[in-house]
């Protein structure tokens, strides 16, 4: 995302209320905390005043239990218009109690009207979705959530790639440590884009993942429960130049070419050609944002042949063109 200059006042900090509640997914909570917390020790440490006020808050308080049974802090559900700047909603296991919350849907729903932004990690979209505020929009949730979300609010434009998205002033992201980049977004957002990457720094974490990443690697989506394939998907993703033809596939699978194609697609859910199509887009995102070879050379690597086969194939999985996922994502 574009870096934007710091928004602070002067004087005053920012409140930032996480929502907890029963079998709450613990990082969900406490990752988009220490991102928070990380940069008010940074700005402390500089001389700076803290731009942050971080609280948690929950309706079952004074403690609630967070997934792997540890205990959470919490201060009461603040008034309804009481000043706030950012609202978070984590997700987990309690997810669905909590949506099934009146009192705390229409707490969230009302809140979010008084919050300059709100963003969802992981499930917490689902509790989101529920106030309505979801409608009309796009957001992202857990990759294996995706057509649940979809299916049970199909007025949300669910998108099962992206880490993390924005749409107006509504954030979601996906599984749990994709709170961490989305905190770290909104870092960026309010302090510059110096201080997101410093903040990573300390973290150790990855150096501010854009939100347009995919949440997972197709030769992690094409793994399977009895990875028969495993061997051969690494074969392919390092001979992407060559022949993938079914000939060649099913005699590397060591298959007669029918057996292999129906063994193949019950075990991935795609055809061996759309498997293939999405290994090379694969290696091509990864040579785009971290080389800066020319897009002709980068489609030869990777089999495509020509440049408009390489962007036929973008603009078919990804809604873009590899000019455009290099501009946005090139190191």
């Amino acid at each position: 995302m574009t870096p934007k200059p710091p928004h602070f006042p002067p004087k005053g900090r920012r409140l930032i209320e996480v929502l907890a509640y029963p079998a709450v997914q613990l990082l969900d909570v406490t990752g988009p905390l220490q991102v928070f917390a990380s940069v008010n020790a940074q700005m402390a440490k500089a001389g700076n005043a803290e731009p942050y006020e971080v609280r948690v808050v929950g309706k079952d308080g004074p403690t609630i239990e967070a997934s792997a049974g540890v205990g959470v802090a919490v201060h009461p559900l603040s008034a309804i218009d009481a000043a706030v700047d950012t609202l978070v909603i984590p997700g987990g296991d309690g997810v669905n109690a909590a949506t099934a919350d009146a009192v705390l849907v229409d707490w969230v729903r009302r809140r979010t009207t008084q919050a300059r932004r709100t963003a969802s990690v992981c499930t917490g979209a689902f509790l989101l979705a529920a106030t309505g505020a979801l409608d009309g929009r796009r957001a992202a949730t857990h990759w294996q959530f995706c057509a649940e979300l979809a299916e049970r609010f199909p007025a949300v434009r669910v998108e099962p790639d992206p880490i993390f998205v924005r749409d107006g002033s509504f954030w979601t992201s996906a599984g749990v440590t994709s709170g961490i980049d989305l905190a770290l977004a909104l870092v960026e957002e309010d302090l510059g884009r110096a201080t997101a990457l410093a903040v990573a720094r300390y973290l150790v974490v990855f150096s501010k993942r854009p939100g347009g990443q995919a949440q997972f690697s197709e030769l992690l989506s094409l793994q399977t429960t009895d990875d028969r394939f495993s061997a051969l998907h690494d074969w392919v993703g390092n001979h992407l130049a060559e022949d993938l033809s079914l000939a060649t596939l099913a005699r590397q699978a060591g298959m007669s070419e029918r057996s292999f194609s129906r063994h193949y697609a019950d075990a991935t859910g795609l055809t061996p050609a759309r498997a293939i199509e999405r290994l090379r887009v694969e290696g091509a995102r990864h040579l785009l944002s971290e080389t800066h070879l020319p897009i002709k050379r980068i489609s030869q690597r990777c089999g495509f042949g020509s440049e408009e086969t390489m962007r036929r194939s973008f603009m078919r999985l990804l809604s873009t063109t590899p000019q455009d996922y290099r501009a946005r994502f090139a190191r």
